[in-house]
């Protein structure tokens, strides 16, 4: 059943990513704390680990072939989540899990508001 739910959680992450552009994570992270009650920093390890390689590499060709994936846009953004996952990821253990948590929706609030009244 834990295999099911884990592979189902990352067809809706994926899914909604390729629909909407939206990161995975706003799906898996709550996913795992609710649904599998990881920690909210066991839930972000899970997250990048199972975003490293397959990070929309299919999704993100389709768009490149409709015409819609700037390269050197996508480049450079890549340069610097990958510099900004360095340290972002150094920081995090440093963080209080209630914190990280309170931080965490906060986030995912602020986005919502900004997404439906702009």
């Amino acid at each position: 059943m834990e295999v099911i739910g884990l592979i189902a959680i990352g067809l809706l992450a994926g899914i909604l990513s390729g629909l909407m552009g939206i990161g995975g994570a706003t799906i898996i992270i709550p996913s795992l704390t609710l649904l599998f009650k990881t920690t909210q920093h066991m839930a972000q390890g899970i997250a990048l680990g199972a975003m490293l390689l397959p990070v929309g590499i299919l999704a993100a060709s389709k768009y490149h072939q409709a015409g819609n994936l700037d390269i050197k846009f996508a480049a450079l953004i890549a340069a610097g989540f990958l510099i900004g996952g360095y340290f972002g990821a150094g920081w995090v253990a440093q963080i209080p899990e209630p914190i990280l948590k309170k931080v965490f929706g906060a986030y995912l609030i602020v986005i919502a508001l900004q997404l439906m009244f702009s």
